[in-house]
């Protein structure tokens, strides 16, 4: 049995994220992307009741691209997950790649407070978390 090294979420998440809104197109969603290493569009919350959605590009690319979907006609809340699994950045990477894996999951939001820090992915979680590690 090795013991490694207690790393969690919040030492292998990228803290650059694009937040949309869910009324806004996938064009202007996209036209709108700073971030496109991390391949995830967070969407708001539409009130303090609400809970976040998420879009990542497999969503655009089957849902509109592959469906033949004008891009300009189609709203983000349309392709949307929401609510958004998300994960808490002290969080062991290890337990967020059970929950990737029970969930079919390839990347979450993370959250403390209700407050997006960042998204992690599963190649975050290999290439940051294991790799420098082995």
């Amino acid at each position: 049995m090795s013991t490694r090294p207690l790393i969690r979420v919040r030492d292998v998440m990228k803290p650059h994220f694009d937040m949309v809104d869910g009324m806004a197109t996938v064009a202007a969603a996209l036209e709108a992307m700073r971030h496109v290493d991390t391949k995830t569009l967070i969407v708001k919350p539409r009130s303090e009741n609400d809970e976040l959605g998420i879009v990542v590009l497999s969503d655009i690319a089957c849902e509109v691209l592959a469906k033949d979907r004008a891009p300009d006609r189609v709203n983000i809340y349309e392709i949307m997950v929401k609510p958004a699994i998300t994960v808490h950045p002290d969080m062991d990477i290890r337990y967020c790649a059970r929950l990737f894996d029970r969930f079919d999951l390839s990347r979450a939001p993370v959250v403390k407070d209700r407050e997006v820090l960042g998204v992690v992915s599963l190649t975050d979680l290999v290439m940051k978390g294991l790799v420098p590690h082995l």
